[in-house]
């Protein structure tokens, strides 16, 4: 039996300018400035819509001075998906802007790397310069939702469902993980934060927030070996995403594009 085709949803809910300098660790000496979009995603096949990562709340993007612009869910609004009816959420990792709307999906199963939660539990959190990128209520939220049994755990590559796999990405966090997503254009690799932008994984560009650096560019490599061409591979906060890809209707034009489908403008030269 041939697997469900996905349609991939890039959907912006915030953004942000910063430093070059202050982003990669070979970044502008002169300090230029690189903008930076936040994203949720969604897949929509006829058997299912999950929800990748629930973004941040207002209050937590005003603190550290990010441009919120519009709830996540009210994003998701726009392409039909009410968000008290998705039933499996996939959060990549556990910082700020990517699980702090975790109540928001009442009906959910959220599904994150045992590495990654062990990780916002543990040892590693008594060092601030570790913890900055995670917030607390967030974290408490999830080990909520653990005790409620609602958190599925997943080690390492995993099988979501048919056309949906998991894939273990360490060194932006330690838990990250990326999909791969069975669409018509083949398979699409959702990285979220494995590769913030495209030259992260066509450069090997250091982000600034990392983990571990060998893992971390490791990951660049398993998201091109993971994916059939670069063009395939959807950086996790790249405003490019939204100039290369096409809209995903008519007044959605830089809020939400369709990734499922081939870019406008390729990333090979």
């Amino acid at each position: 039996m041939s697997e469900p085709e996905y349609e991939i949803y890039a959907i912006k809910y915030a953004e942000r300018v910063g430093i070059r300098g202050q982003t990669f660790m070979d970044g502008d000496p002169h300090e230029a400035p690189i903008a930076m979009d936040y994203f949720v995603w969604a897949l929509k096949s006829p058997e299912r819509t999950i929800v990748v990562d629930v973004g941040m709340n207002r209050a937590e993007g005003e603190r550290r001075k990010r441009t919120f612009l519009r709830c996540p869910t009210e994003g998701l609004k726009l392409i039909g998906i009410d968000h008290e009816d998705v039933q499996d959420v996939v959060i990549s990792h556990m910082h700020y802007d990517h699980a702090g709307n975790l109540e928001l999906f009442p009906n959910a199963r959220f599904h994150i790397q045992d590495t990654e939660m062990a990780f916002v539990t543990g040892r590693a959190m008594t060092h601030e310069r570790l913890r900055h990128s995670y917030c607390l209520p967030d974290v408490i939220q999830m080990v909520t939702m653990v005790y409620g049994d609602r958190v599925v755990f997943h080690d390492s590559d995993q099988s979501l469902y048919p056309g949906i796999n998991l894939h273990a990405m360490p060194g932006h966090a330690r838990g990250l993980q990326s999909l791969t997503v069975n669409t018509a254009r083949g398979t699409v690799v959702v990285a979220s934060d494995a590769a913030h932008y495209y030259e992260g994984f066509l450069d090997e560009q250091v982000f600034m927030t990392h983990e571990n650096i060998f893992d971390l560019v490791e990951s660049y490599r398993k998201l091109r070996r993971l994916a059939p061409s670069d063009d395939h591979i959807i950086p996790g906060h790249d405003p490019e995403v939204l100039k290369r890809y096409p809209s995903a209707g008519e007044g959605l034009e830089g809020i939400v594009a369709r990734v499922d489908v081939a870019p406008l403008i390729s990333v090979i030269s």
